[in-house]
């Protein structure tokens, strides 16, 4: 490990900083990121510039939130594995605990005309938001021509032909590990215990897996089912919420028929709107899946089975792989898989923006031929394509905070929706 001298703060000061960053965490992993890094590298030392990058690298080359992952391991590297437990927790459960209360309301009363009038201007609105992450990516991504070939052709495996999300990402990160590796960097000479990795993984992939095989012996099947799909999107889930997100609505609306692709949209809008990481969508899916199933005590169930199994995972990569963190940061093929990676996530973000923007302007969008999501002209939505170009301007052009701009989103769908009904 890295022989800079590191403060030890308090388990109280721990809470006390991590809550806070818990409780501000909106806008998604950029805005949590440079907000964790102001906390803890600029406010106060306890993390290097170079030990909180290399943290980062490290958490980009998992499946799972990144910001989440790098608040566990500041967490524990300052703590060790409570401090990464604090850190982890308080990162999440604040705005899980929002998410459960808005999936309880938005089951009780999503279907009200006002509130669908709502959620239009929200989902105007999503689609600007994932064109952002869109442009976000791709000037940190798309970096020769390798990269921007691996861009393309993940547009086109999903969009045409439906390949599988996992797929993608595994054929990304075996060409980025060949063709965009990195120069050699001298490795460090760290002294790790192979024993108590193996400890470590042993232990948190039994708290992972333990329950999820027990759901399958005695729990009704919607759980098992919840608790099956969403440990397997936390192996999956490169490159964020919004790049797994196209396979999780292909699952959750075509497959499992849990929700519709207005709610999935309806959900992605909300999860905008609460602090900690994007993919607590997830809990909102899970929910919703338990609460069709059997009411909201089963909704209660599947939700608090999606967390445990969206984010248990996530302890698991940070703790076994912390203490290598600084010589993963060395390897040019791993960095090169990351690239890969990272550039296959665009087309996919792409993938996403064409879907949303689909089903937002037009109410009528069929598989054609090869299996092309094509509108039925006749039903495009001027209203809703009105609202997008609003979203737009406010996010883009006038640069008001996503706080702001989604609840006059709100307002702005209300008065569409009256204004094309005659009111």
């Amino acid at each position: 490990m890295t022989s800079d001298p590191q403060p030890m703060p308090s388990m109280a000061d721990l809470v006390r900083v991590f809550g806070r960053i818990g409780l501000l965490s909106f806008g998604g992993p950029a805005a949590q990121i440079a907000l964790m890094h102001r906390e803890l590298v600029e406010q106060r030392p306890w993390l290097s510039e170079q030990q909180y990058l290399n943290a980062l690298s490290f958490c980009m080359l998992l499946p799972g939130p990144e910001a989440m992952q790098l608040a566990t391991y500041a967490g524990w590297r300052l703590r060790g594995t409570p401090g990464g437990l604090i850190a982890g927790l308080l990162f999440v459960l604040p705005g899980a605990a929002v998410i459960l209360a808005l999936a309880s309301l938005y089951a009780a009363y999503g279907n009200v005309p006002l509130v669908e009038a709502v959620f239009l201007g929200i989902k105007a609105t999503v689609i600007v938001i994932v064109l952002q992450a869109l442009l976000k990516v791709s000037k940190k991504a798309l970096k020769g021509p390798v990269a921007v070939t691996l861009a393309l052709a993940a547009f086109g495996a999903i969009f045409v032909f439906q390949v599988p999300f996992p797929l993608i990402i595994a054929a990304a990160a075996a060409i980025g590990a060949v063709a965009m590796r990195t120069a050699v960097v001298p490795a460090p000479d760290l002294k790790i215990s192979i024993t108590r990795t193996i400890t470590t993984i042993a232990i948190w992939a039994t708290l992972w897996l333990l329950p999820l095989a027990l759901l399958h012996l005695f729990a009704p099947t919607v759980l098992a089912e919840v608790g099956t799909f969403f440990s397997t999107l936390a192996i999956v889930t490169f490159g964020g919420a919004y790049a797994v997100l196209a396979y999780m609505v292909q699952e959750v609306v075509a497959s499992y028929g849990w929700l519709t692709t207005g709610q999935m949209m309806d959900a992605l809008g909300l999860a905008e709107t609460t602090p900690g990481p994007l993919i607590l969508v997830t809990q909102f899916v899970g929910f919703m899946a338990g609460h069709q199933a059997g009411g909201r005590g089963m909704g209660l169930l599947a939700a608090l089975v999606t967390l445990w199994v969206t984010f248990t995972p996530c302890f698991l990569w940070i703790f076994a792989g912390a203490p290598y963190v600084e010589w993963i940061a060395t390897r040019p093929r791993l960095t090169g898989a990351l690239r890969g990676i990272t550039a296959a996530v665009v087309g996919v973000i792409a993938n996403l923006s064409v879907w949303f923007a689909l089903h937002v302007w037009f109410t009528s969008v069929e598989r054609h031929g090869l299996g092309l999501w094509v509108p039925d002209p006749a039903s495009l939505s001027l209203s809703a394509m009105a609202l997008s170009v609003l979203a737009a301007a406010l996010l883009i052009w006038r640069k008001l905070d996503l706080l702001i701009v989604l609840p006059l989103m709100g307002l702005a769908g209300m008065a569409a929706s009256a204004a094309s009904s005659g009111i």
